[in-house]
C-alpha cells in the first residue's frame, strides 16, 4: 500500500468530491510514472491512467493484452509520485472474464493504491447473446464483485462505468440512449458511481443522459469536441482524454527525432526542461525497494 499524508481513503473521499464541484474534474490521462507527475505538475486535480496509452508505452496493442502484474507494478509506480492527487486506473474490462476474476482484479489495482477505476462493458467473448458487449446481467454483477473487492479493502471505490454502446455503434442508432439509460440505470443499481459514454460528444444527447441518470457523467475527448465549459454546461461532470496524451507526446517526439536524424536540427530539443527539473522530480529508487 502507498504511504502518503492523505491516506488511501481520504484520497478516495477527494475523489468522489471532485464530481461535485462547480466545474467539470478535467483528466488529462498519463500511462507512467513521468506522464503521471507532468500531469500533477500542471495542475491536475487526480491523475487517471489510459490502459491504451499504457499497453503501447509497454508495447502491446489496446484491448486487454497488457498483464494484469505489469498493469499493477505501473500503477505503483504512478501512485508513487502522484503524491497526494487520487489516482483512478483504467482497467478495461477488468482483466477476467468471470465476476470472481473481476473481483480479484479490483483487489489487485486497489492494493496498488487506486482509489477509482474505469470498467467498460465491452469485451464479451465472441458468442455471447449481446457481444461485444455483456448483457445488462452479466455487467451488474460484475460491478457487484468490484464493489465487493472494494468493501473487503476499507477503499470507498469510486467505479466509473464505462458503456460502448455509443463508442461501437452497437445496434439500431435510435435505439442507443434508450440501451445507455437501462444499462446505466441497472449500473447505479449494482453499486457504480459514474458512468462513462465515450464517443458521444452530441451535447443534446448528453444533456438528456445526465438528466436521465443520477451518475455523473464522463466525457471522452475526440477531435473536434466542444469545449469543456460547453460539456459542463450540458450536464457532463468530468471530460478526459483516453490516449490523446500519449499520441500528442509521442508524435512531438518522432517530429524532434526525425528533425534530428534526417534533417540534422536540434530543433525542439533546446527549449525542453532541463535534465536537473526532470532528475529532480523523481525518487532516488524505485518505490518498494529497500
Amino acid at each position: 500500500m502507498s504511504h502518503h499524508p492523505r491516506g488511501q481513503a481520504e484520497r478516495a473521499e477527494h475523489f468522489r468530491q471532485l464530481h461535485k464541484t462547480e466545474r467539470p474534474l478535467v483528466l488529462a490521462n498519463a500511462w507512467d510514472a513521468a506522464s503521471a507527475h507532468m500531469v500533477a505538475a500542471a495542475g491536475a486535480k487526480a491523475v487517471a491512467t489510459s490502459s491504451g496509452a499504457m499497453s503501447w508505452a509497454h508495447g502491446v496493442q489496446d484491448g486487454g493484452h497488457l498483464h494484469l502484474r505489469t498493469v499493477c507494478t505501473a500503477l505503483r509506480e504512478i501512485v508513487s509520485v502522484a503524491g497526494d492527487l487520487p489516482v483512478t486506473a483504467d482497467i478495461e474490462s477488468g482483466y477476467a472474464q468471470t465476476p470472481k476474476g473481476v473481483r480479484a482484479s479490483v483487489a489487485a489495482v486497489i492494493d496498488a493504491g487506486v482509489v477509482g477505476i474505469n470498467i467498460e462493458d465491452s469485451g464479451a467473448p465472441a458468442g455471447s447473446p449481446a457481444a461485444p458487449l455483456y448483457t445488462v446481467a452479466d455487467m451488474a454483477a460484475r460491478i457487484d464483485a468490484a464493489r465487493e473487492a472494494a468493501q473487503d479493502s476499507g477503499v470507498r471505490l469510486f467505479i466509473n462505468l464505462r458503456t460502448d454502446v455509443y463508442l461501437f455503434g452497437v445496434g439500431h442508432e435510435e435505439g442507443r440512449y434508450d440501451d445507455v439509460i437501462t444499462r446505466a440505470r441497472a449500473y447505479q443499481a449494482a453499486g457504480a458511481d459514474g458512468l462513462f459514454v465515450p464517443g458521444l460528444l452530441d451535447l443534446g444527447v448528453l444533456s438528456r443522459i445526465s438528466q436521465a441518470t443520477d451518475l455523473p457523467v464522463n466525457a471522452m475527448w475526440l477531435p473536434g469536441a466542444p469545449s469543456p465549459a460547453d460539456l459542463f454546461n450540458a450536464g457532463i461532470a468530468r471530460l478526459s482524454v483516453g490516449t490523446a496524451l500519449f499520441q500528442s507526446t509521442y508524435t512531438f517526439a518522432k517530429r524532434v527525432a526525425q528533425q534530428l536524424i534526417s534533417e540534422s536540427t536540434y530543433l525542439g530539443l533546446d527549449d525542453a526542461l532541463s535534465f536537473g527539473d526532470f532528475n529532480g522530480a523523481f525518487q532516488a529508487k524505485p518505490s518498494g525497494e529497500e
